[in-house]
């Protein structure tokens, strides 16, 4: 089943982003190799897809796992959680209607 991965940043979270990037991107790469990432990505903090300082505000993850539990715990293993850059993430089913 999919799941939607919905997290939100603390506050100034840009150099703790660029610090833990490279492991939070490892780990998404590697659920698009095994073919169960849908879509992934942050959210600006200003209408922008180069935000620059302003940053993000938080990300959504929408992936393919075998359970709630085993997305919540992907989820609470992500290196931008270690690097103190999500302050909140929810972890729901998710039903792909369109396209």
């Amino acid at each position: 089943m999919l799941y939607a991965i919905i997290s939100e940043d603390v506050e100034n979270s840009l150099e703790k982003r660029q610090g833990a990037r490279a492991d939070h991107i490892a780990r998404l790469e590697q659920l698009k190799a095994e073919g169960r990432l849908v879509l992934a990505g942050p959210h600006p903090a200003i209408d922008s897809e180069d935000p620059g300082e302003a940053g993000f505000t938080g990300s959504l993850v929408v992936a393919e796992f075998s359970s709630l539990d085993e997305a919540q715990q992907w989820a609470d293993a992500d290196p931008y959680i270690t690097a103190g850059v999500y302050q909140r993430v929810v972890v729901k089913p998710y039903k792909k209607v369109l396209p």
